[in-house]
């Protein structure tokens, strides 16, 4: 499933989520042009390697602009359209910007904290993202999601409620997060499922502090 767009109107252009989208393509195109042995070494430079030999803070913000291949980064910008356009339409352009940066720091921790021996780089801005629709889920949950649907060979498209479609791709995030426990990855790359974890529950904790100024938004968020 991928989710294409909202239903809910907006009262402002998506500015900062276009300029997050933007930047994430541009380097992207960048990794793109260079040899495989220089992408493979920018990687692992910018890249979250939780080792504490080779773990430096500032890959925290920075791997969050880089991304592994075509499917990631493709992906991962249909995400962030489909629920950062509200989002950041309820926020405000300034508060979500931040809750975006310090979201996907959270989740690159939670992501070190579960994997302290993980090698290889860590890189893509799933973690960012999955605060978006944390913090996107218990704000919008009646929203339907304009979702884009493969079956076998053929391709439809329906309208899914923001709340379970969101719901089940946490619980398949926790659910292969967990079964990684007690499995070595010192040396083995994979999906960054406690990133996902951890930036989803930051994005519910964040959005409760930061808050919303969209009054509608506000009379239908869930009480948790």
């Amino acid at each position: 499933m991928f989710p294409l767009r909202d239903d809910r109107p907006h009262s402002s252009p998506p500015v900062v989520t276009l300029v997050l989208i933007a930047l994430n393509v541009l380097v992207f195109i960048f990794e793109m042009l260079l040899a495989p042995s220089t992408r493979n070494a920018f990687i692992a430079t910018w890249g979250i390697i939780p080792d504490r030999e080779y773990f430096r803070p500032i890959t925290l913000v920075t791997s969050m602009f880089l991304h592994g291949g075509w499917m990631h980064i493709i992906s991962n910008m249909m995400f962030l359209w489909a629920f950062g356009r509200s989002l950041e339409d309820g926020m405000g352009r300034a508060k979500y910007l931040l809750f975006y940066m310090l979201c996907g720091v959270a989740a690159g921790l939670t992501q070190v904290f579960f994997n302290p021996d993980l090698r290889v780089p860590t890189v893509g801005a799933s973690g960012a993202i999955a605060a978006v629709m944390g913090a996107y889920m218990i704000t919008y949950p009646r929203a339907y999601i304009h979702t884009l649907i493969f079956i076998f060979v053929f391709v439809t498209t329906t309208d899914i409620p923001a709340v379970f479609i969101l719901g089940y791709w946490f619980l398949t995030q926790l659910f292969n997060g967990v079964g990684t426990i007690g499995y070595s990855h010192v040396s083995q790359g994979g999906t960054a499922w406690f990133a996902h974890i951890g930036g989803f529950l930051a994005g519910i904790v964040a959005i409760k502090l930061l808050g919303i100024d969209d009054v509608n938004a506000r009379r239908r968020r869930v009480t948790w």
